[in-house]
């Protein structure tokens, strides 16, 4: 790559992303957590749902004893898993790319792993988020395609500029250990803003080392709580104890 050419894929790479994955939950409009864990794909619609909504909506029938549905396209929930079955195949063959990514890593649970690099990658092609950053890792192990280097920080960087807050701390990390400080610095700013605790840990360890300037530092740190806060909500806190 030319010097013209890497120098105008840093301004892309460098550029903080306008969405910080994945996004809001589609019913709340709140920024949903990082953690994965606190949110449900829908399989009729595709939708990642938090859990606090997928929470009350479920409170909210059992109540009135209604029949359950997704909270977001209200269609009934299916009672078998061929039917969920069925759901996904439907949206995976409307080319859905959140519904491809989810496809790629139930076949990932399967161990099949051509079949999931297969789905990845179209879901990638399509611009999921998530799919670049599952693809960094099938590059980088060799899991059902050839061990390549050079895709494994293609997608890596791609999800990043995405707005993946994970793939961008694991930017740093690779810049920490070639020990570029400036990059190192740079990407950690970028996935502290988008709540990432871990980035946010290595730059307060960057400070105390002269990395990193103080009053930048006291920006990280109220950017980092605004954002973490903005994730919080009775329905999730109420949604977390069960």
């Amino acid at each position: 790559m030319s010097a013209d050419n890497n120098e105008l894929r840093d301004k892309i790479l460098f550029k903080p992303p306008e969405y910080t994955y994945p996004g809001d939950c589609p019913i709340c409009c709140l920024p949903l957590p990082l953690d994965l864990r606190q949110s449900t794909v829908a399989d009729c619609c595709s939708k990642i749902i938090c859990n606090g909504c997928s929470h009350a909506n479920q409170m909210r029938e059992l109540k009135e004893s209604l029949q359950q549905k997704c909270p977001f396209c209200r269609k009934p929930n299916p009672s078998t898993n061929s039917e969920r079955e069925k759901q996904r195949r439907t949206r995976v063959e409307a080319n859905c790319p959140v519904a491809l990514c989810h496809e790629g890593v139930e076949q990932l649970k399967k161990g099949n792993n051509r079949k999931a690099h297969e789905y990845l990658t179209r879901a990638a092609e399509l611009g999921d988020v998530e799919a670049h950053f599952k693809l960094t890792e099938s590059y980088q192990i060799g899991r059902g395609v050839e061990k390549d280097r050079e895709k494994e920080i293609y997608h890596l960087e791609e999800a990043a500029i995405g707005g993946h807050p994970i793939a961008r701390y694991n930017l740093g990390c690779r810049e920490s250990h070639n020990r570029n400080a400036a990059r190192t610095v740079q990407h950690f700013m970028i996935a502290a803003t988008q709540g990432h605790d871990g980035a946010l840990q290595a730059l307060m360890e960057l400070f105390k080392r002269g990395f990193v300037i103080k009053e930048d530092l006291a920006t990280i740190l109220r950017n980092h709580k605004a954002v973490v806060d903005a994730t919080k909500s009775p329905q999730r806190e109420e949604a977390a104890k069960f």
